[in-house]
Order: structure tokens, then C-alpha cells, then sequence
């Protein structure tokens, strides 16, 4: 298994290889400290908490974090005051420490907390993991990790960074805490069903509004309306096909060479400049492939995501939500039903990141598949984009940069 390893090295993408990108799926062995913390107090005392994002997800994460009770939200901020004093109020934090605009993270990390909770759009998290790693917080961010080749890459030196420094760094895939789905990775991967042959994909959802532009994106950083604009959320297959890439990357334990496929805007007068239907083949060095679809349109299909992985002597199906399975020759050899993973998931992450902070567990195992599910969404919207196939090596040496014009907001 390859191993993510020396990207922090790196001064830019020039001669960044495939190989260095491979990060491993399976759970790690930790070594587990004696029962005090880093920060010099027993085992059971709250580790300080500020929250960085606070709308629909990030006050439900702070909810979270609130009723785990090993937390304590200290701090809170947002780019809008009123959900910032309005949740500070809501979970008891002093006005004075309920931080706002473009710089209001950095109020917050200056404030003394020992984890923070990144929940804003995804342009952000580069520059939050990056300062709140130098500030000696724990992390704990969203998918996906950057918009963008070179933050993703930043997101990985945030990482390893973290790791030398004894810092536990998270970011919250779901689909990877659910019982059923681990047992059917672990089937496909250690050959139950023969060698894998084929990955098929999806992810389907009824999009987000799409609401005409004004004159700053102020008014697109509300209610997931940043989905629908590649430079600040990714686009809809990096922000939330990836969910699906995810699980099949989980089970071909490695990333693609390339990728090619087309994509188009069909939502009803779109504003954004997101593709919203895509179909991609993406292309491994083992020989197999991966079809992604994806459609993100108001068509009352519905919500769908899981990958299902075809093999010589049998499938295997991982989902988000439905039932999931392994099958061999003889049948079902073991399945499940999987439902309310959007809150489960998180609260199992969340349990699981305190647990690495009192434990003083550094291997930050989710960092490098969290980047390679992002740099493979990135690779199969730029594929779509530039309508020819695209190698790995190719996207990481062009890098190209999404810079959102963020002119005319609040510092």
C-alpha cells in the first residue's frame, strides 16, 4: 500500500508524483498515553472548542460537540455577526468571544482554544487548517478539503505538519465510521469476491438554490448557495459527488492515473459556474476502472450515494444510506441497513476525535485518503471541463488555481 509521505516538502506541485498521493484506508493501531491529556489535566476534563463555520451543518456539529460533553465551545465565528452572536448566545459563549468577517478565525485561534471545528466553505479550509496547526489547536474540518489542486496539497503539509507536532487532524467522511460498509471494504479489498474488475459510482441529490449574483459573493456564502460556484465550494461533483468517489477509492485502495468524461450545467437558470451532471471513467494502474455518475437537479430522484464494486466471483455495494452488502456465488454473505449516517457518522467522529486527543493519537489516518478523494473529484472536474482525458501527473503540474474574488467583504 502506498503511502502519502514528504508532501509537506514540497515548495509547489512541480514533480509531485501519483505515488505520492496514496494515503491508507485501513484502520490504524494507536499507541495509547496514560490517562492525561496534552494539555496537563486528567482524562475526563473538556478540551476547549471553538467552532469556524455556523451555518445549517456547523451549528448541528456544534450541537455535537456540545452534547459529546468532552468539549467545552469556547469561541465561535463566522463571516456573519448575527450567526455568530446568535450561536455564541445559543451555547453560551461571551459576546466578546463570538468572532466575525473574513479574519474572525484568527480572533478565535488567538483566543486560546485547544481544538477547533472547521464547518465554512471549502476555499477557506486551507488557510484556517494551516494557521489553527500553527496555532497548536487539534483539527476537526469538513469535506471537501480545498477547491483546488494546491490546497489540497496544503491540506496534506497541514496534516503531516500536525502529526510532528502532536496534534490529531480529522476531517469528517461519514460513510467510513458505518459498521456494514467496513465489513464490505474489507471483503472487496482482501479478494472475497475475486479480483475487481469494475467500480461503479453515484451520487444523486436535488442540488441547492442558485440564486442570480450581486455585487460581492457575500450573498453567496448562505445556505450551501457556495455548492453551485467551483471557487468557493468546488463545484457539486468535488463537494459532493466525492462522497461516492470516496467509497470507491476506499475500496480500490489506491487513486487513478486519469480520468475522462463529460459534465453540463442543466439546473434551471443556473448562476454559478458548477456543472451539475456528469458521467466519468476513471482509469487505474491495476487495470480496472471506475464509472462516476452524478446529478444534482431538481428532478425528484432524490438523494442516492454508494459505489458498487464488481468483481470476477461476486459484488459488493457500500452506501450512504439503503442497505448495503457483500455477494458471492452462494448469496449474501453479509449486509446491512444503513440509515441516519449524516448524524451518526459525524457523532462517532467526533467521539473519535476526542478520544485521539486524550489518548495522544497522532497518526491522523484520515488526512491522506481525504485528500486523495479530493484530488480524484478535482481530477474528474477538470477532465470534464477541458472534454479530453486527463492524467494525474498532468492535473498536479498545471495546478490550476481558484482564486474566489472575495473584493468588498468584511475583514
Amino acid at each position: 500500500m502506498r503511502i502519502l509521505k514528504d508532501v509537506h516538502k514540497q515548495n509547489s506541485t512541480e514533480g509531485v508524483s501519483r505515488r505520492a498521493f496514496v494515503g491508507s484506508a485501513a484502520a490504524a493501531s494507536f499507541a495509547v498515553l496514560a490517562p492525561r491529556t496534552v494539555f496537563g489535566t486528567e482524562a475526563n476534563s473538556r478540551v476547549k472548542a471553538g467552532i469556524i463555520g455556523l451555518g445549517g451543518r456547523g451549528r448541528m456539529i456544534a450541537s455535537m460537540v456540545q452534547g459529546h460533553g468532552g468539549f467545552e465551545i469556547t469561541a465561535v465565528a463566522d463571516y456573519f455577526q448575527e450567526l455568530s452572536e446568535g450561536t455564541g448566545a445559543q451555547f453560551n459563549v461571551p459576546k466578546e468571544r463570538c468572532f466575525s468577517g473574513l479574519s474572525g478565525y484568527k480572533g478565535l485561534l488567538e483566543g486560546g482554544v485547544e481544538a477547533v471545528f472547521l464547518e465554512t466553505p471549502p476555499y477557506c479550509f486551507p488557510d484556517h487548517a494551516a494557521a489553527a496547526v500553527e496555532a497548536g489547536c487539534h483539527v476537526f474540518m469538513a469535506k471537501p478539503v480545498a477547491c483546488d489542486v494546491n490546497g489540497c496539497l496544503r491540506i496534506g503539509e497541514a496534516g503531516t505538519r500536525a502529526t510532528a507536532k502532536k496534534q490529531v487532524f480529522m476531517v469528517d467522511f461519514q460513510t467510513r465510521t458505518e459498521p456494514v460498509n467496513i465489513e464490505v471494504v474489507k471483503g472487496v479489498r482482501e479478494g472475497m469476491l475475486g479480483p475487481l474488475a469494475l467500480l461503479a459510482s453515484i451520487y444523486t441529490d436535488e442540488s441547492f438554490a442558485d440564486p442570480p449574483k450581486t455585487n460581492t459573493v457575500e450573498s453567496r456564502l448562505r445556505q450551501l448557495i457556495w455548492v453551485n460556484d467551483d471557487d468557493l465550494g468546488g463545484g457539486y461533483l468535488v463537494n459532493a459527488g466525492i462522497h461516492a468517489l470516496d467509497v470507491a477509492l476506499w475500496m480500490a485502495d489506491t487513486i487513478p492515473v486519469s480520468a475522462a468524461g463529460q459534465s453540463r450545467r442543466m439546473r434551471t437558470a443556473p448562476n454559478g459556474d458548477s456543472h451539475d451532471v456528469y458521467s466519468i471513467t476513471y482509469e487505474f494502474s491495476e487495470g480496472f476502472l471506475l464509472n462516476h455518475r452524478g446529478e444534482h437537479l431538481r428532478n425528484q430522484h432524490g438523494f442516492r450515494c454508494g459505489c458498487t464494486a464488481f468483481c470476477r466471483d461476486g459484488f459488493g455495494e457500500a452506501v450512504y444510506e439503503g442497505e448495503a452488502f457483500l455477494h458471492d456465488v452462494s448469496g449474501k454473505t453479509a449486509s446491512g441497513v444503513i440509515q441516519g449516517l449524516y448524524e451518526r457518522g459525524a457523532q462517532a467522529n467526533i467521539a473519535a476525535f476526542h478520544d485521539q486527543i486524550q489518548a495522544g493519537q497522532w497518526e491522523n489516518a484520515t488526512v491522506n485518503p481525504s485528500v486523495n478523494a479530493t484530488l480524484s473529484a478535482i481530477l474528474g472536474r477538470e477532465a470534464c471541463l477541458k472534454g479530453e482525458r486527463l492524467s494525474w501527473e498532468a492535473m498536479i503540474k498545471e495546478s490550476r488555481c481558484l482564486e474566489p474574488d472575495l473584493s468588498g467583504l468584511k475583514g
